[in-house]
């Protein structure tokens, strides 16, 4: 009966987690100039670029923008964003690829080290949300936006990004 109860007790933990797929060393470095406060308003910013998420490992949607505002730009969560609060380690990152959850291998998508840029961790699960985009990322090297579980290299969702 132990067991039966340990081999349980693994399944359950291996079908909860973000995937099975070990975490690879990334020497990514993470932005240290996530912006924390409230929303910016597009609206009196120029768009650069937009999206919608597709899920990967998770359930992920909503909308992604980017923005130029007084100088800075900035990757914005919408308001109908959501993702899965599976992930125990979940950045927002810029990839190179148009179409990282089509190019990547199901179930985990998993990104390869150099492929893409940490803005900073996910500070929701849903809801509209902003990030600074440091200075030296060139927007042109990067043509989505995604969710990444850092820990276990599995991507929840992904948005093709469209100027």
């Amino acid at each position: 009966m132990k067991r039966l109860y340990a081999i349980s007790s693994v399944l359950a933990l291996l079908m909860f987690g973000c995937s099975s797929t070990p975490s690879q060393s990334n020497s990514t470095t993470e932005s240290p100039n996530a912006k924390r406060g409230a929303s910016i308003v597009a609206s009196s910013s120029d768009v650069i670029a937009t999206g919608s998420f597709v899920a990967g490992e998770h359930s992920t949607k909503g909308g992604v923008q980017i923005i130029n505002q007084n100088g800075k730009r900035y990757l914005q969560l919408d308001r109908q964003f959501e993702t899965s609060t599976s992930g125990p380690d979940l950045v927002v990152v810029l990839h190179r690829s148009a179409n990282i959850i089509g190019e990547t291998k199901p179930p985990a998508h998993a990104l390869q080290q150099g492929s893409y840029v940490i803005l900073a961790p996910l500070k929701q699960f849903n809801g509209a949300q902003t990030y600074e985009i440091p200075a030296e990322v060139n927007l042109n090297d990067y043509k989505s936006a995604a969710i990444w579980c850092r820990r276990f290299n599995a991507t929840f969702g992904a948005a093709t990004l469209k100027a």
